[in-house]
């Protein structure tokens, strides 16, 4: 997995970037103990496949 910004996995999964957010909201505390800030356009290699995961997004 690598590094993505919210936008290019929004578009994967067929959304908008505030969907994106609004689906994350359930993880917020993992996410936030992963070192994910809300603020953060990139997301590290394993913050997505943590989205990736609970999501159902294809990223390939």
């Amino acid at each position: 997995m690598r590094a993505m910004t919210k936008q290019e996995m929004a578009l994967r999964a067929g959304v908008s970037v505030r969907t994106l957010i609004r689906w994350c909201r359930p993880y917020e505390a993992e996410l936030q103990r992963m070192g994910m800030r809300p603020n953060m356009k990139l997301m590290p290699p394993h913050v997505v496949q943590f989205l990736v995961d609970r999501l159902c997004i294809d990223v390939d």
